[in-house]
């Protein structure tokens, strides 16, 4: 079977405002009386605006203190200050390796697609300077339901024109490598932590085309592959 498209998370993988995220979050989440600390960072990852609220009201034991109606002016509060903070992101801000892979896949003919729940995804490209990089985004905005779903990988392989089965994922959260092998498309997982994905790197320096492509042909062709 032939590869067909990549398809890519943002955060942690094409760019890192993880920190921002998080700083963004704390600040808010101070504002209602919580303190939250470094490590509670990684129960955000991969996980959309509301459904990051509601993990923090959960920690600290408050999921019933808000209306459907304050808890959206939370996230909308938290996301003006990410806004703001993107302010600072250029070509310099991408992750090890992402501007040559980029290239390396556009130059092998294969179609490139980002599935980010960050509504804020466009702008983010826009100031990395990679927008052109991209044949297909995702639309969080359409996305119901938020990773572990596949709901966002399947939306992105039907954008790009390509069956699930023709295509891999990449990502570095534990949600959305589960999102990706429940899509039916082959794995590949940057960070040390993470399980069940096909590929498993420490670092986007280590993503290569060649190393993605050996990767392709050993799941999807392991006899002409031996």
């Amino acid at each position: 079977m032939t590869l067909k498209a990549i398809i890519f998370d943002l955060d942690g993988v094409i760019t890192d405002t993880a920190h921002l995220h998080f700083q963004a979050w704390r600040t808010i989440a101070a504002e209602i009386g919580i303190t939250l600390d470094e490590t509670f960072n990684a129960e955000l990852k991969g996980i959309g605006r509301m459904d990051s609220l509601l993990r923090i009201l959960r920690f600290a034991g408050m999921e019933k203190a808000f209306s459907e109606k304050e808890r959206y002016a939370l996230t909308q509060a938290k996301n003006a200050l990410y806004v703001r903070s993107l302010a600072g992101l250029n070509a310099d801000s991408l992750m090890p390796g992402i501007g040559g892979l980029l290239s390396e896949i556009r130059a092998a003919g294969i179609r490139t697609g980002l599935a980010s729940v960050s509504l804020n995804a466009p702008q983010i490209l826009h100031a990395l300077g990679i927008t052109a990089a991209f044949d297909f985004c995702a639309d969080a905005a359409r996305i119901t339901h938020s990773k572990p779903h596949p709901e966002i990988f399947l939306a992105a392989c039907q954008g790009l024109g390509v069956m699930p089965e023709q295509a891999l994922g990449i990502e570095d959260a534990q949600a959305g490598i589960e999102a990706i092998n429940a899509a039916g498309m082959l794995s590949v997982g940057i960070g040390d932590d993470l399980t069940h994905a096909g590929l498993k790197l420490s670092s986007t320096d280590e993503l290569t085309w060649q190393r993605l492509s050996d990767f392709w042909h050993a799941k999807r062709c392991p006899i002409l592959h031996q």
